[in-house]
């Protein structure tokens, strides 16, 4: 009986959706007009200028934007709620038309809460139960004038680089349906990148806004902990703070992601949400770097965990070029150079035993006992729910016959963690935090931004997860020690000169399972993304690192090409 209600929920719940968009009006269907296009490629700036001055109508933006959420839908998948019919009523009776984001949509990742509406996290169990009011972000969105108008995918148990559940579906990647948009927020990924919306919230723990925007080619930024509300979202680990999760933006464009930042931060969120600490936006810090003649740039090319394959090695490589063409003083960080306390791949073993600490019983818990797993999770918790004899001989096969010292060093501990063996393994977490402060403060380093590969690949086929959930480590180490990291996409897998070269061996387990579905010619198109890293609580510093890189590139002819919604190739 049970899996007979899992499917008739699953089935009602997309039919719900389909016959949302079926019953838009005739103004969300049909060519572009001319204005449409216009809206489409004016920056935010101007397009709450027009609004404010009522040269334009919110109306206007929202069917524009409604237009192309439901091509994206039609293409990958990527919408949850659709929430464009109470969206016309907000446009011009609940939302500040002259607030800062005055008529701009914003999509929502799925976990966060709207009044009238589900927060499923992708389980069917919460389907069908919708919130009574808005949650605090989103409050704080309309009291700023935007009109959330669609709610987007994600996967089940939100601990994958997929977005794909039995209740909503697969979500695709909008450059090619045969891989993954990415995950947590993929479905952000996916919308933002066929420009069916202005801005997304999202939400990140191991890179979930960065992978996303790495692998559908738009532009992300991961907060630091207490400078974005978190207050009236649901999730599928509450109580999970060992690696806090945190909300935070992504755009199609980078000038829009800086002004929405800027004019969010402008609402004092700290005024409505404990969580948010009481920094306003620091426009001089960010004139001060962005004005920069020559910036310090770290560039970590590699972790030590698993080598960037060749796609992300040359968009790293093109990035760092353009830099030091623009004057920057780009210096390279070998592995040997982290301290031996502080080395990435011992953050990737803090970081999984933190996030893991309750062996994935939480996550399991909300499952209906028909429901499919993400691939990735489900090894997680396979792992996790073995007898220790067991994994210990699997570790001792793994360090002594395989001689994989590495993937060794993550599987020997990986068990569900005791009260008092969290608080040692959250010991471990600020002895790290400490050690990298204290490395990054001295004078060798000093850098105003790590520039760094976004993922090891870019973006794997569905079902992909299954040998690569464990290769997070290039955004997963900038959670652990509560770094500000943004994305931009530089440039496209190319057949040719990104093909992996024969000879090639995985040196570990973990880089084995991320490789695993590396192949440029299938990826030829694929995104290829870089990562700028910044300090703790300096999201103003980083964002403007992240516009002198996109400045740099720009005066060295690499502009990237976004995906036009009315020129999209045909489906496979």
């Amino acid at each position: 009986m049970d899996y007979l209600e899992h499917r008739r929920i699953c089935a009602k719940k997309q039919k719900e959706r389909s016959d949302r968009f079926d019953a838009l009006s005739d103004a969300y269907r049909g060519p572009f007009t001319s204005q449409q296009r216009s809206i489409l490629n004016a920056p935010i700036a101007s397009l709450v200028k027009d609004v404010q001055n009522s040269t334009i109508s919110p109306l206007d933006i929202l069917r524009t934007y409604g237009k192309t959420a439901a091509i994206a839908q039609q293409r990958t998948n990527c919408v949850t709620e659709v929430l464009i019919p109470e969206a016309e009523r907000w446009a011009t009776s609940e939302v500040n038309l002259k607030g800062p984001l005055a008529g701009i949509p914003v999509s929502l990742k799925d976990t966060i809460a709207v009044g009238g509406f589900d927060v499923s996290v992708g389980y069917s169990k919460y389907a069908f139960k919708p919130y009574a009011e808005d949650g605090t972000l989103v409050k704080l969105l309309k009291k700023a004038g935007a009109v959330p108008h669609v709610k987007t995918a994600l996967p089940i148990t939100l601990l994958s680089f997929e977005s794909t559940n039995d209740l909503w579906g697969v979500a695709k990647n909008p450059h090619n349906p045969k891989y993954s948009p990415g995950g947590s927020t993929g479905g952000e990924g996916a919308l933002l990148a066929l420009n069916g919306s202005r801005i997304g919230i999202g939400s990140d723990v191991a890179g979930s806004v960065r992978a996303p925007a790495a692998w559908s080619g738009i532009n992300s930024i991961r907060c630091s902990t207490g400078r974005w509300p978190k207050v009236g979202i649901d999730t599928s680990m509450p109580g999970q703070e060992g690696i806090p999760s945190v909300f935070s933006p992504m755009a199609r464009t980078l000038d829009d992601l800086i002004y929405f930042f800027k004019s969010f931060i402008g609402m004092k969120p700290w005024e409505v949400d404990y969580t948010v600490h009481p920094i306003p936006w620091r426009q001089e810090i960010y004139d001060e770097t962005a004005s920069s003649k020559k910036l310090r740039v770290g560039l970590l090319e590699t972790d030590g965990v698993v080598q960037p394959s060749p796609a992300i090695a040359r968009g790293l490589a093109i990035t760092a070029d353009a830099l030091r063409k623009a004057g920057h003083e780009v210096i390279p960080i070998p592995v040997s150079g982290f301290p031996s306390t502080a080395t990435p791949a011992y953050g990737l073993q803090i970081a999984s035993m933190l996030l893991c600490a309750d062996g994935g019983r939480t996550f399991k818990s909300f499952f209906r006992g028909s429901e499919t797993n993400d691939p990735g999770a489900a090894q997680i918790h396979f792992y996790m729910s073995l007898p220790r004899p067991i994994k210990y001989l699997w570790y001792l096969y793994t360090r002594y016959v395989k001689r994989d010292s590495l993937w060794a060093s993550i599987l020997r501990y990986f068990h569900p963690l005791t009260a008092e063996g969290n608080w040692q393994w959250v010991a471990k977490r600020e002895a790290f935090r400490g050690t990298w402060f204290n490395w990054w403060s001295e004078p060798a380093q000093s850098f105003d931004f790590i520039l760094s590969p976004g993922n090891a690949t870019p973006a794997l086929p569905h079902g992909a997860m299954h040998d690569a959930v464990s290769s997070c480590g290039y955004t997963f180490l900038w959670n652990l020690l509560d770094y500000s990291a943004g994305i931009i996409p530089v440039t496209k897998v190319d057949a040719k000169k990104d093909a992996l070269s024969k000879n090639w061996k995985p040196s570990n387990g973990v880089e084995k399972g991320a490789y695993k579905h590396y192949d440029s010619v299938k990826m030829a198109g694929l995104p290829v993304a870089v990562q700028v890293v910044g300090r703790r609580l300096s999201e103003e510093k980083t964002l403007a690192c992240m516009q002198v890189v996109e400045d740099a590139l720009r005066e060295d002819g690499v502009v990237y090409q976004h995906l036009d919604v009315e020129n999209l190739p045909d489906l496979d």
